[in-house]
């Protein structure tokens, strides 16, 4: 039997040299300034992306990749036969790029061995999961012991936005100018969150962002307590934004693996600027074996 191949897209947030390093295919979702396309971490990189968002006076949209894209991934990792494949993918919730490829896969031959993930998180939150299954496939895991690891990965990692302004949630219609404005002036920090359906949500507005790093602890303390944990911090146009979260972290947890990374360009439409990202979940697993870290 082949090795395992792995899958996913832009949304993951993968460092590239994790991507290279472990064999990750990933699809690009796009991002659209106007009449222009970018695909996301191909023809824009992070730090060109929030340079643009800064100066455009519309908020960019995105679009998902089209079946076709990923039957072309599908159909290039097939030529080794019996070539398993696992393709983990953005909530649902939040874009049809899983609905892209599932209808890939259903245009393959029934032959082929896929299978499509539905990860009910965004970014980091399921590109951990992401570099485990492709290290687990490296490591000649079978397609059954990878999906029982993300699945783990998925009930018990936890994951905390915590967003600068309301600017940009009310551009994407979340909230109403009014509601963005008096959240400006009292200086509320929301922290957000996604639930186990894959949605995002307020989780709480804190006012200012020494309270709401410390909000943030507590609650990952309270889940956390006592087991060692991985970490993977993001953030969007600023490395700054995440040290006091980081700080903090590492007063009040036992750290095993620290890493950061960048949010894209299409999560970056979404959240703003200004925002770090705390991704957590343990460093043992159910029988008491260490889980690997994610770097």
């Amino acid at each position: 039997m082949a090795q395992v191949r792995i899958v996913t897209d832009s949304t993951a947030d993968i460092p590239v040299e994790l991507r290279e390093r472990y064999g990750i295919e990933m699809v690009p979702l796009k991002v659209h300034f106007g009449h222009e396309m970018y695909q996301d971490a191909v023809t824009i990189d992070a730090d060109q992306f929030y340079q643009k968002l800064v100066e455009s006076p519309k908020l960019p949209t995105t679009s998902q990749p089209s079946p076709v894209e990923f039957l072309d991934v599908f159909n290039r990792l097939n030529e080794e036969p019996d070539t398993p494949i696992i393709s983990i993918h953005l909530s649902s919730a939040f874009s049809g790029t899983y609905q892209s490829a599932m209808l890939a896969k259903s245009m393959m031959e029934e032959a082929s061995d896929i299978t499509i993930v539905d990860s009910k998180s965004a970014s980091y939150g399921f590109g951990s999961f992401v570099v485990l299954a492709a290290k687990m496939a490296q490591d000649g895991k079978t397609k059954e012991e990878i999906l029982e690891a993300i699945q783990w990965m998925q009930e018990h990692r936890k994951l905390f936005f915590l967003v600068d302004s309301l600017e940009y949630l009310q551009k994407g219609g979340r909230i109403g100018k009014a509601a963005a404005l008096f959240g400006t002036l009292l200086n509320i920090k929301p922290i957000l969150s996604i639930d186990a359906e894959g949605e995002v949500y307020s989780v709480e507005k804190v006012r200012g962002s020494k309270k709401a790093v410390q909000r943030i602890v507590d609650m990952l303390e309270q889940d956390f307590k006592d087991v060692p944990v991985h970490v993977a911090v993001g953030y969007t146009d600023s490395l700054a934004a995440t040290e006091p979260v980081v700080a903090a972290l590492k007063t009040h947890l036992d750290i095993k693996s620290l890493m950061h990374t960048r949010i894209g360009a299409v999560i970056g439409t979404h959240v703003g600027l200004g925002v770090a990202a705390v991704f957590m979940w343990p460093a043992v697993g159910p029988d008491g074996e260490p889980i690997p870290e994610t770097q």
